[in-house]
């Protein structure tokens, strides 16, 4: 019998072997007894190498092998010794352990450990030079972004690993970064080392805020936003709008004034991206206008200051309206008397006779600019004694209308029935009271309605259900939700009256927030902590009084916590 090779000996003990070069990595097929757990590393005779076959046992074998007492290659690792302090150690390109090669080579040698940087105290900024500053908080991302490239030149020299903050007290002027570097050191060996840069803050005011500081009112760019119409509506609309997009956060100053608000920039480009924000929100047409305040002939540098004049629409929503005849053609013979339902960038108009609508665009609108025929100031109060629907209900631009025969007479005077149709009927029924204009007693001197020969005018048009006698039993209880308010500089000069009647106007623009949920969909409302959580279990009281769902409070309920702790919530 001849002498078994060790391969054969293998598979005689019942393990499976591959046999693979460890060249070309070339594979043989050998008998198949269990799970593979031996590899013969071997030369495939295609290389000029030597023969060389290694047995490795693998880990996790068959375990009926590893109990036949196998035979078990061990594994080892080699270690050599320091050539400085000679402790056993895995072998390096540097031939010496990390203590030794700390001590023989640093390198964060010439790296900066001491830096200055300059901080506005006014705005929180950091200089970036030569002239950028950075706004930044407190161990925020992009604060240590700013503090690791001003050590852009240092880290050239060394690979950057990881930074981070190390806590300091706010009030010292310090910050702490722990930087971890690398470096290639003796004979291709990688060194890792951390070390802390100390940046020491200079209090020194940016550009605008010393500006600001020498002259409160010194501004370079003036943003004039006006409405010519007699209430306040709007601007408390775009007020929550420019609240919630940030979009006033540049400006120095705000001033109300008689019929709009005035902002101030200390930079030109602010102004015009605020311009820009307002024509997005509204259908607004601007103007700007530039005056010299100073020229140097000898660097040929001229100072201005910049002043946009920016009109919105007098088109608010709820209006009445009789389109001009052109208008009326370019629209599909619509009306004449439509009813605005909402105003964006574009203007949405409803027949509530028909019940088409249609929607006029900022350009449209300026080039045939027309007024309303009657405001939401003229609504007069109606009775509901019956309601006929005629039509099922309609889906119009998200919104819900059913046509109905009504029959009405006015809160105020009910010697006089109207029979009017209205587009209404889903949500009236006889005995709930309706806002609408009244046709019938109207005094109209309304140059497009003239042109209109033979035009037969409903004696009343219904825009809305009322619950103004629902809401005398809450008055003066307080609701679960607030708004935030511009800073603001208000004319104390123009007396009591006109207090009082901004805080009836701001009362209704509230009213319309619980009624619409379309109107608050962009906007912000916060939780009011002066509600009593026991009032919270019911919010409607048990009626129909339309109210601010809870969820809608909840959805911003961390957000305002967090803004009240930074005493920033005002009412």
């Amino acid at each position: 019998m001849g002498r078994l090779s060790t391969k054969e000996k293998l598979l005689k003990w019942g393990v499976t072997t591959s046999a693979v070069c460890m060249l070309c990595e070339d594979e043989e097929e050998s008998q198949v007894i269990s799970s593979p757990n031996v590899v013969l590393l071997q030369d495939c005779g295609r290389s000029s190498f030597p023969f060389l076959l290694l047995f490795i046992l693998q880990i996790g074998g068959d375990k009926g092998a590893m109990a036949s007492n196998m035979f078990v290659v061990p594994q080892t690792r080699g270690t050599v010794l320091c050539c400085k302090c000679g402790i056993s150690m895995a072998p390096n390109p540097a031939n010496m352990c990390v203590t030794c090669l700390r001590s023989e080579v640093d390198i964060t040698e010439g790296l900066r450990k001491h830096v200055t940087i300059m901080h506005c105290p006014e705005c929180d900024c950091y200089l970036q030079p030569p002239r950028t500053w950075i706004k930044a908080q407190l161990e925020s991302k992009e604060l240590l972004t700013f503090c690791v490239k001003r050590l852009e030149t240092d880290l050239k020299k060394v690979r950057l690993v990881n930074a981070e903050f190390i806590w300091t007290e706010p009030h010292s002027k310090r910050l702490k970064v722990k930087l971890k570097v690398q470096k290639e050191v003796l004979n291709g060996a990688i060194l890792e080392q951390s070390y802390v840069v100390e940046y020491v803050q200079q209090d020194h005011m940016c550009e605008s805020c010393t500006r600001i500081q020498a002259n409160p009112d010194q501004w370079v760019a003036s943003v004039q936003l006006r409405q010519r119409v007699t209430h306040r509506r709007t601007f408390f609309y775009l007020e929550q709008l420019i609240l919630k997009h940030d979009a006033a956060a540049h400006a120095i100053k705000i001033k109300q004034m008689d019929q709009g608000i005035d902002f101030f920039f200390a930079n030109r480009s602010h102004a015009v991206k605020f311009v820009e924000f307002l024509g997005k929100v509204s259908p607004t047409k601007s103007r700007h206008d530039k005056q010299l305040v100073s020229h140097d002939p000898k660097n040929n540098s001229y100072n201005y200051k910049y002043t946009f004049s920016v009109e919105i629409s007098p088109i608010c929503r709820e209006d009445l309206i009789c389109l001009p005849p052109r208008v009326a053609t370019s629209l599909g013979n619509l009306g004449p008397l439509v009813i605005c339902t909402k105003v964006t960038n574009n203007i949405a108009l409803l027949d509530p006779i028909t019940l088409r609508q249609c929607f006029l665009d900022t350009e449209q609108y300026w080039r045939h600019s027309f007024k309303s025929l009657l405001g939401s100031r003229q609504l007069v109060e109606y009775d509901v004694f019956n309601i006929e629907v005629v039509s099922p209900e309609y889906n119009v631009g998200g919104s819900k209308y059913v046509i109905a025969d009504a029959e009405v007479a006015r809160v105020s005077d009910y010697g006089k029935l109207f029979y009017i149709r209205t587009h209404l009927g889903h949500i009236l029924k006889p005995g709930d009271r309706a806002l609408g204009y009244d046709l019938y007693g109207a005094n109209s001197n309304d140059i497009e309605l003239d042109k209109y020969k033979g035009l037969v005018l409903p004696e009343a048009i219904l825009i809305k259900k009322s619950y103004e006698e629902k809401r005398q039993k809450k008055r003066g209880k307080p609701r679960p939700w607030k708004l935030k308010s511009l800073d603001m500089e208000v004319d104390e000069s123009r007396g009591r009256a006109n207090e009082q009647k901004m805080d009836s106007e701001y009362e209704e623009f509230l009213r319309d927030l619980e009624e619409n949920p379309e109107l608050r969909f962009n906007l912000s409302l916060y939780r009011n902590k002066d509600y009593q959580p026991s009032e919270m279990v019911s919010v409607s009281d048990g009626d129909d009084l339309p109210s601010v769902p809870l969820e809608e409070l909840l959805a911003d309920l961390e957000l305002s916590e967090q803004e009240d702790g930074e005493d920033s919530m005002r009412e």
